[in-house]
């Protein structure tokens, strides 16, 4: 997979979620957003998930378990999603052919 796939998979999964989005919660789920609902008083339960996404989504980040998934599944990383551009295509090292090591001392 690749940057490009990525970018397509990303766009499919945005608009499948279009404005609203229901989940079914499970007991311990329930019991915490009641408990944060209670405690934080938000204006409303929808604020509470929009901030736990928020925070997986960082903490995600800055551990490196998304490059790490990214890497794993199409082969670049945050940074690279977000300049548009692999490591490779930066530097310019994808420019160049691949070098045949039988015969790369060959004259």
């Amino acid at each position: 997979m690749s940057l490009d796939d990525l970018n397509e998979e990303i766009q499919a999964s945005y608009s499948e979620f279009g404005d609203e989005l229901s989940i079914d919660l499970d007991r311990e789920t329930r019991n915490e957003l009641a408990l944060l609902e209670t405690a934080l008083d938000p204006e409303e339960t929808d604020e509470l998930v929009r901030r736990a996404i928020h925070m997986l989504f960082q903490s995600t980040v800055e551990t490196g378990n998304l490059d790490f998934h990214l890497r794993s599944a199409y082969d670049v990383t945050y940074d690279e999603y977000l300049s548009g551009m692999t490591f490779d295509q930066m530097t310019g090292a994808d420019q160049y052919p691949t070098m045949d090591d039988e015969r790369r001392y060959q004259f």
